[in-house]
Order: structure tokens, then sequence, then C-alpha cells
């Protein structure tokens, strides 16, 4: 027993008896069966579910510990990378060592892919996998919940309302966080804010940070708990948003109607649209150790937001909203490679882009053209 059982991932024990009990899961079965089958399982749901069941105790029949569950994992992201994307590139990771444990603090975009695709970058370059933080409002069902811990997520508390219980949830969290990195040399992915920058511009929130240094005691400093974490900033790049039209929609209602109610399993619909929707180029670059003196949760934070803002890596999609917006092109590096942009050199993407936009209603596009145009508009502030 730990006192994180309560959000910690799956050990490799666990791994078997809970694939097992959710590949017995109708709920699961029927989830899959509309997601593969949309037309179909309505009407034959009963029929697909039983061929859908035999077909995962097929393919997971050797999977024994969370190692093996990653591989499988791993076959699908790789599948999923050459479907709906245009390839994923890296930066900064040469200059991090394998041997050590880092927290990796990401600007947000995407619900599951943000770490995914960190978790990728990690993987294919002889990392360790990180451990994923996800909030307790996203694990509707039960089976969702051992899904993501079986691919080494944790819980965080989101559901707690008292400000006691907060507090209590907060500490916790910040707890299991350093036990991870000082005592199981573990990889931790963290979200910058919580909720995804829908307006494209990335904030760090100061209180994600005083969560993690909750654990700090009162014998250490700020900058001695914030060295020992080895926190390295993560700037994650989308040439194309799967739910940009999503996203504008709920700015568009916020702006018209003075706030915005998401359905039910509205969180469950954005997560499958950003994985099988297209996205373009994508691009993890990873910044540097955070080391020095911080005063503050403040100058933690503004110290990631400048990293961030300075390998986050733009496409021409982003210089063309932005055109769209201010009526001239910016005088901008674009691409993994950081190339000088020149639109002449990207007609057949700003095709591409015009298209997309058309798609959007007339009453939203400036909405939509900000979301894409402001990480241009942030480059250019720095």
């Amino acid at each position: 027993m730990s006192k994180f059982d309560d959000i910690r991932p799956y050990n490799d024990a666990e791994v078997r008896p809970t694939l097992d009990k959710i590949l017995h899961d109708p709920e699961l079965l029927q989830a899959i069966a509309a997601f593969r089958f949309p037309r179909l399982s309505g009407l034959i749901g009963g029929v697909l579910r039983p061929v859908i069941k035999w077909a995962l105790q097929r393919r997971l029949a050797k999977v024994q510990n969370v190692e093996d569950f990653q591989a499988e994992v791993k076959a699908y992201m790789d599948k999923m990378i050459d479907s709906t994307s245009r390839g994923l590139t890296v930066s900064g990771i040469e200059n991090l060592d394998p041997n050590n444990a880092y927290l990796f603090i990401s600007n947000h975009r995407d619900i599951a892919m943000d770490p995914a695709f960190v978790g990728m970058a990690l993987y294919n370059n002889g990392f360790d996998t990180v451990r994923i933080a996800i909030g307790d409002n996203l694990l509707t069902k039960p089976y969702v919940s051992d899904l993501m811990r079986l691919n080494k997520s944790f819980i965080v508390n989101r559901s707690a309302t008292a400000p006691r219980e907060k507090l209590k949830a907060a500490k916790h969290l910040s707890s299991y966080i350093h036990h991870s990195i000082d005592e199981e040399k573990a990889n931790i992915w963290i979200a910058h804010r919580e909720g995804r920058a829908k307006d494209g511009l990335d904030v760090t929130n100061p209180a994600v940070i005083s969560m993690i240094a909750l654990s700090k005691g009162k014998q250490r400093s700020l900058s001695e708990y914030i060295n020992e974490l080895h926190i390295v900033p993560v700037a994650i790049s989308y040439e194309l948003d799967p739910c940009d039209t999503m996203k504008t929609n709920e700015l568009y209602c916020q702006t018209q109607d003075g706030g915005y109610e998401k359905d039910e399993h509205e969180d469950i619909a954005s997560i499958a649209q950003g994985i099988v929707g297209d996205k373009g180029r994508v691009h993890v670059a990873f910044g540097e150790v955070l080391r020095g003196d911080f005063e503050n949760t403040d100058d933690v934070a503004a110290e990631i937001d400048r990293q961030i803002r300075l390998e986050y890596r733009l496409f021409p999609s982003n210089c063309f909203a932005f055109e769209k917006l201010n009526k001239k092109w910016p005088m901008i590096k674009v691409g993994p490679d950081s190339m000088d942009f020149k639109a002449e050199a990207y007609s057949a993407e700003q095709a591409e882009f015009e298209q997309r936009l058309a798609e959007v209603p007339e009453d939203q596009r400036e909405i939509y053209l900000a979301m894409y145009a402001n990480p241009v508009s942030n480059k250019l502030s720095k």
C-alpha cells in the first residue's frame, strides 16, 4: 500500500487484472463500436461488441506490464501520426540526460495529444516516458480512468469544492510529483495551466507553480526546491488544430452569452477529435532546465513563459491568419528549421487554410483567425 494509491498510475502487477476487467466492460466495447463504426453501432451493436472484445483480447493477450501496454499505445501512435499529421519533429532534447528525471511543464493545446507527443518525443530518443497529470473531470467513466492509469496517468483532483478539500488535494498532488521525481526518478508531464489555451495565447498560471511548491517545506527556499525538481519548459506547436472550430465556437458563445456550458461528454468528443483530426506538422521543443534564483512563483511562471515563447515553432498557417487580421505579412521564421517566412513559397498551404476558413461561420472567423495569429503576435512582442 502507498499513500498515493488513490491518484498514482497502475503498477506492473495491476496491468493484467485491470485489462481483464475492462475488456468485459460493455460501455467500453460500445464506445469503441460507436467510434470505429458510427453508422453500424446503433443498428448492430450487439453483434459488433463480441467481435471487438475478441479482437482486443487477442491483441492484448501478451500484455503483462506497463511497458507492454505502452508498446501497444506506441504502435497506435505511430499509425496515428502517419495518418493525421505530416510528421513529428523534436528539438532541444539533446541537452537533456536520459538518466535524470524531469518535470516537463508544457503549453496546453490538446487534452490527449500534448502529453502523447511529449511522451513520443522522449521514447524515440531513449528517455523514459512521462507520468501524465489528468484531471478527474475527464474521467467520466470507470473504464476511462482505468485506461488512463494503465498509460502512466495520475489523477488531479478538480472535483473538490470546499477550500479545505482543495488545499488537501493540492498538497497530496504536490507531494506525489516530488516523490515521483526525487525518489522514483520518474519523468512527469503537467500542463502550465488548467484548460487549453483556446485563444492561442500560452500563459503559465502561477497557481500551478504554487501547487508544485506546496511540498517544499519551510526549511528550503523556493529557488532550491524548483532547482531540485529539474523543471523543463516544453513548447508544443501544431500546424493545424483539430479542434479549432470547436474552440472557436466556445469562445464565440462566451462573447455573445457571457459564458459557455459544456455538454456532458464534450471533453471526450474533444479528445477523440484531437486524436483523429488533421494536425499538419507537429513540433515539440524542449527548453533548458530551470536553474537560478526565483523570488516567487510569478518569477518561475515568467521564466517558463519566456522559454515557451522562445522555443515555440510557428507554421505558415499562423502567418496566413496574421495577414488576414493585420493586412501585412509578418517578418518571422517558421517551421521546425526556423526558416524565413515567404508567402509565395506556401501557396498550397495557403489554399488549404483558406478552405478551412471558409467552413467557419462568418461571424466566428475573427476569433478563429486570432487563435492562429496570436502565437505570431506573441513572438513579435518578445
